[in-house]
């Protein structure tokens, strides 16, 4: 049995038309489809890890906040009781939480340009696959159609052929069925 044709079941059925194999799409397109699913990946966990650091970012300075804000509860409960080194530390907080901000803030901004230019990236890569699943797709659809085209038009010819072969067979079936007189059945003169 040849890969190409499937056994019939009856004598002089035509081969079955290879309607429901897979299609041909290059290796070359199929690479280049995996190619872009795996660039796709590595920007979508490039975001993904850029946002982590991001919110990481973010998380800090909302600490760094929250120790300004107990650095000058610090101050203000030493100012009630008088406890110089009370006030001293939360003075100290407070300018450490400062400086610690200062710092903060730049990154979080160059952060948030950075999972931008990411997500733009990704964006990107994402069109470019389902583009490229898109003329998958489309091959694969008309390399069905041909394929059906090919197997109907082989269907018609053996039918045609067919018809053929059984018109000869009668007229010659009817040729050999004229009653024989010694003369040619044409030879009417």
């Amino acid at each position: 049995m040849s890969k190409s044709t499937l056994p019939t079941a009856c004598k002089g059925w035509p081969p079955w038309p290879r309607r429901y194999e897979p299609v041909a799409v290059s290796r070359a397109l199929r690479r280049l489809l995996r190619l872009l699913d795996m660039e796709e990946e590595e920007c979508r966990l490039a975001v993904e890890s850029a946002l982590g650091e991001l919110n990481r970012l973010k998380h800090a300075l909302t600490a760094t906040s929250e120790r300004d804000r107990g650095g000058r509860l610090l101050v203000t409960a030493s100012a009630h009781t008088g406890e110089l080194p009370d006030r001293l530390a939360g003075l100290e907080e407070t300018r450490a939480a400062s400086r610690h901000a200062v710092v903060l803030t730049p990154r979080i901004a160059d952060m948030e340009m950075n999972v931008a230019a990411l997500r733009e990236e990704f964006l990107s890569k994402r069109i470019e696959c389902r583009q490229a699943e898109t003329l998958v797709q489309e091959t694969e659809a008309r390399d069905a159609v041909e394929a059906g085209r090919r197997g109907q038009r082989s269907l018609d010819d053996w039918y045609l052929s067919r018809l053929r072969r059984t018109a000869e067979q009668d007229s010659s079936h009817a040729a050999r069925d004229l009653p024989h007189t010694g003369k040619d059945a044409t030879d009417e003169t």
